[in-house]
């Protein structure tokens, strides 16, 4: 059994600490707080697509004021599955994949789950 098995309630996830300071910034409303989890130099792949990261943290996430639910994980915690809302697209069911080294987020890759 992994650490992250059906005993875990979403209320526990993310597990990874970066993913968690990502997923609770944006659930704050911080761009402080999430631009002190992205590198400097960190990417995003929406739907397949690099888009700049600055432009796309502002529409996608606040500006739009969105949420995240984290509903399930990989075993690492690098992947997760999370209910998004936000003014744009609404609710939505979301694959989120992070790339993170020395605890800081260099890349992620979102699109519908």
């Amino acid at each position: 059994m992994t650490s992250r098995g059906p005993e875990t309630t979403p209320g526990d996830l993310p597990s990874h600490r970066a993913v968690r300071a990502f997923v609770d910034a944006v659930n704050a409303q911080d761009p402080q707080a999430l631009w002190a989890v992205l590198a400097k130099d960190a990417t995003v792949i929406d739907v397949g697509t690099e888009r700049d990261l600055d432009d796309w943290v502002e529409r996608e996430l606040f500006s739009s004021h969105a949420r995240m639910s984290v509903v399930r994980e990989s075993p690492d915690g690098l992947s997760v599955t999370a209910r998004f809302h936000n003014d744009i697209w609404g609710d939505i069911d979301t694959a989120w994949e992070f790339s993170v080294s020395d605890e800081m987020i260099r890349r992620f890759v979102t699109g519908p789950a």
